[in-house]
């Protein structure tokens, strides 16, 4: 199997890889993204990378040559950030790889989405993917997302859509990373009573269920969550990770209605000012202090997903590739 990667430089796209590289029935991989890191580069001869713009047709047109599948994780993940930007990042690269697929006759497509488009200002346990989603969803990250789900199900591509939740492990710059520089910055401090209970996912596990999406074929054309399956309770989490930095979770907590409001009078003061995303977002604050689960039944029983790095495990597996990569 020919497969293109996107987002091969980011956090997941550079762990996928590695996996895709060892499996003998992948033959080639054309790797996207914009700018390679050292953190997260992989030579192999499978791999041929090709940086460039997935908002541009002609790039595209290019990298989908000899292709027979798509794994598509590349986008702009994070809680701010203007209508413009996310439609040029996670919705016009969705719709240029499907016409493109379409084109080259693409065998699977398999999208990363987010289990974003569930979360409302509100406990929310064990959610299903036929649940109802929120009237509105919660910021344009998840819009975008959404439409880019729609886009792919309306099109005639075998395709599967993924759900993971929170990805943590080696090559994290994006969870824990924010962590530790509020933490260094003075700004971590616990919110609400810091017992509500999360999905995170080992991105060793989300790659696996990558892998078993190329695969499958009675869970075809279909959407799932993924997750670790065992919920943690999150500060406990943090708390977990910082001394293993050399740190240690602060003692003062915020009450939740006084980081909500904080936050809201934050966005305003952005949106009518400079634009740029707030020390507080609503959505940070909600997932800093609202129980979410994903129930993951569907992606056993369809994708024969069976999570096996624990989250105590993805948690030291990040700390111990940080300090290796920060150690100047």
């Amino acid at each position: 199997m020919r497969i293109l990667l996107t987002g091969a430089t980011g956090f997941l796209g550079w762990r996928t890889l590695e996996k895709l590289v060892e499996l003998k029935w992948v033959t080639s991989i054309t790797a996207t993204g914009r700018t390679i890191k050292p953190t997260h580069y992989f030579e192999h001869p499978k791999i041929r990378y090709v940086l460039g713009d997935l908002s541009d047709e002609h790039f595209v047109t290019k990298v989908i040559q000899n292709t027979d599948a798509i794994i598509h994780t590349a986008g702009l993940s994070s809680p701010w950030g203007t209508d413009e930007e996310f439609e040029n990042a996670n919705l016009r690269p969705q719709k240029l790889l499907i016409n493109a697929a379409i084109a080259h006759k693409i065998e699977r497509f398999v999208f990363i989405s987010t289990p974003s488009l569930y979360f409302e200002l509100k406990d929310k346990f064990l959610i299903k993917e036929v649940d109802p989603l929120p009237k509105k969803l919660i910021n344009q990250y998840s819009v975008t997302k959404h439409l880019a789900e729609i886009e792919l199900e309306n099109s005639p591509i075998p395709y599967v859509i993924l759900r993971p939740r929170a990805l943590t492990g080696r090559g994290d710059t994006v969870i824990m990373p924010r962590l530790i520089r509020a933490y260094d910055e003075g700004k971590l401090n616990v919110v609400g009573d810091g017992k509500n209970w999360v999905d995170l996912t080992a991105v060793s596990n989300v790659v696996d269920a990558i892998v078993l999406s190329l695969q499958t074929t009675k869970g075809v054309n279909q959407t799932y969550n993924i997750s670790n399956g065992h919920p943690v309770q999150l500060w406990d989490s943090i708390a977990q990770l910082l001394p293993l930095l050399g740190r240690k979770l602060p003692t003062k907590q915020v009450p939740y209605f006084i980081a909500i409001n904080v936050a809201r009078v934050l966005e305003w003061v952005s949106k009518r000012t400079t634009n740029k995303e707030p020390a507080l977002t609503v959505y940070s604050i909600g997932i800093l202090t609202k129980n979410f689960t994903l129930d993951i039944t569907k992606a056993r029983e369809l994708l024969g997903f069976n999570p096996t790095t624990t989250t105590d495990e993805a948690i030291k597996e990040f700390a111990e590739w940080y300090l290796e990569t920060n150690s100047d």
